[in-house]
């Protein structure tokens, strides 16, 4: 009795093993990035200190533009590019569930007949004859995880799963951003079509003026023709405005899943309503961005490859079952004489295989190294976007009030030069300075305006969706 309790003993512990196994290759740690201290902000900025934090679902309303926001709920719903993304992801759960089925056991059940004829030589009772068999049997087999390379391919899948899921968020948070960018730059072509009509009205009534002014003969037919010279190149610059416009309103179109001919914005001008930018600056750069998640997670996959590619030069044990019955004739075939079991255990040990297991973990290890990178990158980045839009944001804001006075001064000269012609003291050629100055000035700050909403929503991405309005 003692050799057979030595062989159970050896038996469960080898059972153990089996089940508890160890797991070969690295364990996965963060790759190490070069963090800034603190970013560059204005005077008055602090950075704050790191939280978690998830993705506001609707951080366009911030920008306080019901408009906008129904737009934004159509990219989420019908956008193709995020459509191709989610489904992608489903993919990435579905290898997940593939991945854990290695784990356990599988268990067929098979039935069927075999009809046989024996050769004249054959061995035994059956020699020329022709006979049926059937058989009727449930047969599992087992692959026992011992070095754990089903769990680092669980591993690499659930990774790779998570990184899908980033992907997908920064492809909505991308597609949402751009959205809201072609939104403003149409409303600031809107607010362009506005100020280049108001001024090719005043331009008609400078021509008017200077015709009338010629017709009693104290002005000379050049300041007819000049008017009317400005007049004509403000209105091409107005035909212009349409194209852009167009152009953006087709781009919305196709981001919000419909049909440019069935798609049109009305026309309104840009807003005011700019997102006030906290003193406090989120700096949950790390864990809030998608971009920046995703890579982290492709590198933790990477990883996991490793062990799965070093896990295959360890044995690999097997083990293969069938319970059932089996009989020449089918009657009486589920019976006590007709039942029949097999057991095979079998272990697999590579010994040559010229260089093809090592050159696996040497890919597996390129791969690992090649996400890391990716990954610092992708970090580099993202400090690089938010430093780029805090500046941007600052800078801007302060441009616009400055080319505010610039507009007001040039809008005075155009009043006083208007009152010295139609007194006669300056000529006509100092009205068309004034007025391409102011129209210049003009257009110049309404492109501040819309740079600064650009900055705005570039501020939000790069900060992973924005930050708590309420902070």
């Amino acid at each position: 009795m003692k050799p057979i309790n030595r062989i159970l003993r050896t038996a469960v512990a080898a059972l153990v093993v089996a089940l508890a196994g160890c797991a070969v290759g690295p364990d996965y740690e963060r790759p190490a990035v070069p963090t800034p201290q603190s970013l560059t902000v204005p005077p008055g900025w602090k950075v704050a200190e790191p939280h978690d934090a998830e993705i506001p679902a609707d951080w366009w309303k911030m920008f306080n533009d019901p408009v906008l926001a129904g737009y934004e709920q159509k990219v989420a719903q019908s956008n193709q590019t995020l459509a191709q993304r989610e489904a992608a992801l489903r993919q990435a759960r579905a290898l997940v569930q593939i991945a854990q089925a290695g784990l356990f056991p599988t268990l067929n059940a098979t039935a069927g007949t075999t009809r046989n004829r024996a050769s004249a030589g054959a061995i035994g009772l059956a020699q020329g004859k022709i006979y049926d068999n059937y058989l009727l049997a449930a047969q599992a087999s087992w692959e026992p995880d011992l070095w754990g390379s089903v769990r680092r391919s669980i591993e690499a899948s659930t990774a790779s799963m998570q990184a899908s899921a980033g992907q997908l968020a920064a492809s909505r948070l991308s597609l949402q951003s751009q959205l809201a960018v072609d939104y403003f730059q149409l409303r600031a072509d809107d607010a362009q079509k506005k100020l280049l009509t108001d001024t090719v009205d005043a331009y008609q009534k400078f021509l008017e003026l200077t015709r009338h002014r010629f017709d009693q003969g104290v002005a000379a037919q050049t300041d007819v023709l000049q008017a009317e010279g400005q007049l004509r190149s403000t209105e091409a610059l107005l035909l212009d405005v349409g194209i852009q416009r167009a152009q953006l309103e087709h781009a919305i179109a196709v981001l919000t899943g419909t049909p440019t001919p069935e798609f049109h914005i009305p026309e309104l001008p840009l807003g005011p309503d700019i997102p006030h930018i906290p003193l406090t600056v989120p700096s949950v750069l790390l864990e809030r961005r998608p971009d920046v998640a995703s890579a982290e997670r492709s590198a933790a996959a990477a990883s996991a490859q490793i062990g799965v590619a070093k896990a295959a030069f360890f044995p690999a044990l097997s083990i293969n079952g069938a319970l059932g019955f089996q009989n020449s004739a089918y009657n009486n075939l589920v019976s006590q004489p007709n039942s029949m079991w097999s057991l095979s255990p079998q272990l697999l040990l590579p010994i040559f295989n010229a260089g093809l297991l090592a050159a696996g973990v040497d890919q597996a290890v390129a791969v690992y190294d090649q996400s890391v990178a990716n990954y610092r990158e992708v970090v580099l980045e993202a400090f690089q976007n938010v430093e780029d839009n805090l500046v941007a944001a600052a800078i801007l804001a302060h441009e616009i009030t400055v080319q505010d006075e610039a507009v007001r001064a040039a809008r005075s000269t155009l009043t006083l030069t208007d009152s010295q012609y139609r007194e006669g003291i300056v000529g006509y050629l100092n009205v068309i300075a004034a007025q391409t100055a102011l129209l210049t000035n003009e257009l110049t700050e309404l492109n501040l305006r819309s740079r600064q909403y650009v900055a705005s929503v570039q501020l939000i991405v790069a900060l992973g969706g924005g930050w708590d309005g309420t902070q």
